[in-house]
């Protein structure tokens, strides 16, 4: 019998509870469900009012993966939904995660949650940059976080204020919360940047994806800025053999790994983000918090505190 449960007025049924999804400890479904209703209110802050595309590995983390933008079928009807620009002359259902329901819903599914940079109202018009960084082997962790220090000093020399989170997989992502600027200016902007770092760090960052640029460095990927693109949301589950998580980190933690180089660091799985969760707080909270978003510089020259640029009139 399948187990039906209510949440929030809703009645969801919820499937293969003791499958286990995450053979490395063998983490089951209902423990992911009660991952993601634990952790529902740091999550839900930055996934709302964004279409959210699904990874779903319904066989665990080893069996087959697909990335879906549409609507799952047999979404109910109580799901909220929105019409979104999918290209330049086309418009495409996409699901929004807004409410406990609609989360425990989707992890029933078994997924990882990923999100533009825009939210519904705005299309293309980002409140958040984001870098990924994406290590070459050798290459890992501390090289991600030494490259990860550059950039937040850089991006403060414009007036941004960065924060990290693990990607959950090989590397991190910086995000910055800005006021709503169109997509291609924050693309052209993050690609000069990564650009930038490239050429100060050139033993250690490189801008193209291309894999034979890559061993022993760090790809500092601006693509995501795109706004056809999506990024891991933060504390979304990764479909790896453990159920490691996209967790916010703080700058003193990256320094550490930075420091430390140690290849475990900064690598959490679900029950130790809940536990930082009841002690920290949600790190990423800043970047909902509509307040802390900031003007992005102007071609040509450096925002200086108060929104001038350096250099011009």
């Amino acid at each position: 019998m399948t187990p039906i449960t209510t949440v929030e007025g809703r009645r969801l049924a919820l499937s293969n509870l003791d499958k286990v999804i995450y053979p490395g400890n063998g983490f089951t479904k209902g423990e992911v469900l009660h991952y993601y209703a634990t952790v529902a209110g740091a999550l839900l802050p930055h996934v709302r009012d964004r279409p959210v595309s699904f990874l779903r590995y319904p066989d665990g983390a080893d069996g087959q993966r697909f990335f879906t933008k549409n609507p799952p079928p047999g979404t109910p009807a109580w799901v909220e939904t929105v019409r979104v620009p999918r290209s330049e002359d086309q418009l495409a259902e996409q699901v929004v995660v807004g409410d406990l329901a609609t989360l425990v819903w989707a992890a029933n599914l078994v997924v990882e949650f990923h999100v533009p940079q825009w939210t519904t109202g705005r299309p293309a018009v980002a409140d958040r940059l984001v870098l990924d960084l994406d290590p070459g082997a050798p290459a890992g962790v501390a090289e991600c976080c030494a490259v990860a220090l550059w950039l937040r000093e850089r991006l403060e020399a414009d007036g941004l204020e960065a924060y990290a989170k693990t990607s959950g997989s090989k590397g991190m992502h910086l995000s910055v919360p800005l006021e709503p600027t169109p997509s291609e200016r924050v693309s052209a902007y993050a690609k000069a940047l990564a650009q930038e770092a490239e050429g100060a760090l050139p033993e250690l960052v490189v801008h193209r994806m291309a894999k034979a640029l890559r061993p022993g460095k760090v790809f500092v990927d601006h693509s995501q800025n795109a706004a056809a693109k999506t990024t891991a949301a933060p504390y979304t589950l990764r479909a790896r053999a453990l159920p490691t998580v996209s967790a916010p980190v703080s700058w003193a933690e990256v320094a550490g790994g930075a420091r430390d180089r140690d290849p475990g660091a900064l690598v959490f799985v679900a029950d130790e983000v809940v536990a930082r969760l009841a002690r920290d707080g949600d790190l990423f909270a800043p970047l909902a918090d509509p307040a802390r978003a900031r003007a992005l510089p102007r071609a040509g020259g450096r925002t200086e505190p108060g929104g001038r640029t350096a250099g011009a009139p």
